[in-house]
Order: C-alpha cells, then structure tokens, then sequence
C-alpha cells in the first residue's frame, strides 16, 4: 500500500491543524485591524465554487471589524466567544451557527479563557473586504451593545 494519501484525504495532524494544509497569517497585507488569530484554507476548489476556511484565536483575539459583498457560513467549532452581525452582539459557542449576509459588518472576538475557532465558507471569487469610515465607526458606535463589543 503506498504510504502517500491521496490529494482528496488530508488526515487532521494535530488539534485543529490537517496534513497538507498550510497554517497563515489571517491577512497578508496587515492593513487592516486584528489580533492574535490565523487561518487555514481547508478547501479551494473552482469546481466547488466556495472556499472552506478554519480561522482560529488565541484568547482575546479578534478579527476584522469588515463587511463585503460576498456572505459568509459560519460554525464556531472550538471554544467560546462573541460576534457581532449588523447591530446585533451575540455570545457564541462550539457549534454555534452564524450567517453573515452580503454588505454587513462583522466581527468575532474570543473571550479571554481559551483559544476560539471556527470554520467560514465564503464564495471562491469574492471582493475584498471593506474596513468602516471614522463616520460609520461613530455610527455602529451608537448602538452601546456595539460600542461596549468594540472596547472589549
């Protein structure tokens, strides 16, 4: 039997890591604000026509506060933590599901106890994303369950 797997199996490594399956930065570019946090594309396939990703945080990690044409799947797969959809903050935990429509803002933070993953699938081709204007920072501000996610 030949020892090499297929490209179609990729036997999980580690906790949350998977042969073959490079472990990146979450943004190449570092313009846009974030901490603590990494990604891994699971599946990129045209014929799919979406891409599987795994982001993962440390603790007190976040991601972009963004939004964007394309919309997003989400399912919290390791620990616990919080996302804002809109004007809407909600606690999430394992296995949680989250749907991000297309042009919303969103974040996901993790809380301070344990790192926090999730799996995200977005369209294959999709835009870049957009990061808010002063003047709609100051607006989502004006919602205090917004404001108090975004000073955490």
């Amino acid at each position: 039997m030949d020892s090499e797997q297929p490209p179609n199996f990729r036997p999980v490594r580690d906790a949350f890591r998977w042969e073959n399956v490079a472990h990146q930065p979450y943004k190449q570019d570092g313009e846009a604000p974030f901490k603590d946090i990494s990604r891994q594309v699971l599946f990129h396939d045209d014929a799919l026509a979406c891409e599987l990703r795994y982001f993962e945080m440390d603790a007190n990690g976040y991601s972009t506060l963004e939004r964007h044409e394309h919309a997003h799947a989400v399912m919290i797969l390791r620990g616990r933590g919080q996302c804002m959809v809109s004007d809407e903050v909600r606690d999430v935990k394992q296995f949680d599901l989250v749907t991000i429509p297309a042009w919303t803002w969103h974040q996901f933070r993790a809380n301070a106890a344990e790192p926090f993953g999730f799996l995200c699938m977005v369209n294959a081709k999709r835009d870049r994303p957009v990061l808010p204007s002063e003047e709609e920072l100051s607006q989502l501000r004006a919602n205090p369950a917004i404001a108090a996610f975004l000073d955490t």
